[in-house]
């Protein structure tokens, strides 16, 4: 089984290199920026930090794809279907971060229009800034929201193997569904409160640290083909 802790570190750094990118796209390179009120004059002298998150929101969406599809063999001696799942809904990730990334560009490039653009009327440019934000919101929401479906196929797919301890899968259920409850609620215009978001970030922190020390559990895969 030594192919099997291999994979499971590998996953382990997989998971790790994708918080951390979330961490830097979104608190460090997108965040202060496109979040602020005056995006239309501090994006285009970040664009680089811009296109460097739209890169890494790319990687990361390919790196979760690729999980999916290394613990796809795995998953499915348990349940095909939740095996195949994880890999759709992984996919559906993918493509919900591009649609999120294409507003981040959007909103690159109006900022660009404004500060480098002197015959531009400006105040056509003010007047379409709050439709660019409010856009970039809803397809930031939707891309996090959708992420909960691929996490909660995981968890309980983790819970169900018995591959990681059931303490951490079973948090991790737990901390997606009050993420997409605060999500949810948010986008329906009474968010609860952000703190409802902490525990996925510590368990999305655990997850990779203890498959990086402990790897896959595999008395379970020796049950199995026993």
């Amino acid at each position: 089984m030594k192919s099997i802790n291999n994979l499971g570190m590998g996953v382990g750094l997989l998971f790790l290199l994708i918080f951390v990118m979330g961490i830097l796209v979104y608190q460090f390179f997108q965040g202060p920026i496109l979040f602020s009120d005056d995006f239309l004059i501090t994006a285009a002298p970040n664009s680089n930090k811009l296109i460097i998150s739209v890169l890494l929101g790319c990687v990361s969406g390919l790196f979760s794809i690729l999980i999916s599809a290394l613990l796809f063999p795995v998953f499915k001696k348990q349940s095909t279907s939740l095996a195949v799942l994880y890999v759709a809904f992984s996919i559906l990730d993918f493509v919900a971060i591009s649609i999120d990334n294409t507003s981040v560009v959007a909103m690159l490039e109006l900022s660009k229009e404004y500060v480098t653009n002197v015959e531009v009327n400006k105040s056509v440019l003010e007047s379409m800034a709050p439709i660019y934000s409010q856009k970039h919101w809803w397809t930031h929401y939707l891309s996090l929201l959708t992420s909960c479906f691929s996490v909660f196929v995981l968890y309980v797919a983790f819970f169900r193997t018995k591959l990681i301890p059931r303490i951490i899968s079973g948090f991790g259920i737990v901390a997606v569904l009050l993420m997409f409850t605060e999500l949810l609620a948010s986008i329906l215009g009474d968010g609860i409160s952000m703190n409802m978001l902490l525990p996925i970030g510590l368990v999305q922190l655990v997850l990779p640290l203890w498959l990086l020390v402990k790897g896959l559990n595999t008395k379970w895969l020796d049950a199995t083909l026993a």
